[in-house]
């Protein structure tokens, strides 16, 4: 990731950006419907191909390298189980039900990234799992009412942090979120915990990525031997909901919605 200062966008940008998450959105949306029991990361994969190549956009995951010599990602979509953080592997998986998975895409259009994710319970999901779930996806909307000019980014990790604590749940430290724009990953890193009144001051055109990872147990993290996927230490269930958004003068927009 980008340790450079962050890259400001402007309006026009911005616009552009917008027209990128509404693709993705869609896109994410409709991988999401398809996640039933029975249902493989290979399928899931190959109509992320056909729709990603419909929209003439390019995907931001595949052939990734996170350094020079390291091992490129193989797919387009991150598709992550059960007690898979994130980084997962589409291909060989089949859903069995009850399963949770997180579905993690980005796509580059008119050379600007959008990055969004979403997890999903498999037919009947148990109710500490869809807990879990439920928790993630409101803690993400917890850290994007902080996002407004003059807060911080620690207002929004404290936000993100404090609302999974106080629901039974860990949130992931060795893993954050990021800046977006002509790189899949700049500056700043945006952690999902923290202190009020802590970290960089959020200005008008700063864009990037919330994307908590709430675990069930503990927020200790473990890599395969991919040297991709990352699960959580203590085997236990983990979820993911992400989206990118713009730092506007009234307040921000999120760029990655349907609407």
């Amino acid at each position: 990731m980008s340790k450079n200062k962050v890259n400001i966008k402007s309006k026009s940008e911005i616009l552009i950006m917008r027209e990128s998450g509404k693709i993705l959105a869609y896109v994410l949306n409709l991988l999401s419907q398809k996640i039933i029991p029975g249902i493989s990361g290979d399928e899931i994969e190959e109509i992320a191909k056909k729709e990603i190549k419909k929209y003439n956009v390019i995907p931001s995951f595949l052939n990734y390298k996170t350094h020079e010599g390291g091992i490129p990602f193989p797919a387009r979509v991150c598709f992550s189980v059960n007690d898979e953080i994130v980084h997962g592997f589409p291909y060989g998986k089949i859903i069995k039900e009850g399963d949770i998975v997180s579905i993690d895409i980005g796509i580059k259009y008119k050379g600007f990234h959008s990055d969004s994710a979403v997890t999903v319970g498999a037919g009947k999901v148990n109710s500490k799992a869809n807990k879990l779930i439920k928790i993630t996806k409101e803690s993400l909307y917890k850290g994007i009412d902080q996002v407004k000019i003059g807060n911080r980014v620690g207002d929004l990790g404290f936000a993100i942090q404090n609302y999974a604590e106080k629901n039974g749940f860990s949130v992931v430290r060795d893993l954050v979120g990021h800046g977006v724009g002509r790189s899949i990953h700049e500056a700043p890193e945006i952690p999902n915990f923290g202190n009020k009144n802590n970290g960089l001051k959020l200005r008008e055109g700063m864009v990037f990525a919330i994307e908590p990872m709430i675990n069930e147990g503990s927020y200790y993290i473990r890599y395969d031997d991919d040297q991709w996927t990352i699960r959580t230490k203590d085997g236990k269930l983990s979820a993911h909901f992400e989206h990118t958004v713009a730092v506007t003068k009234d307040s921000c927009i999120i760029l990655t919605e349907l609407s």
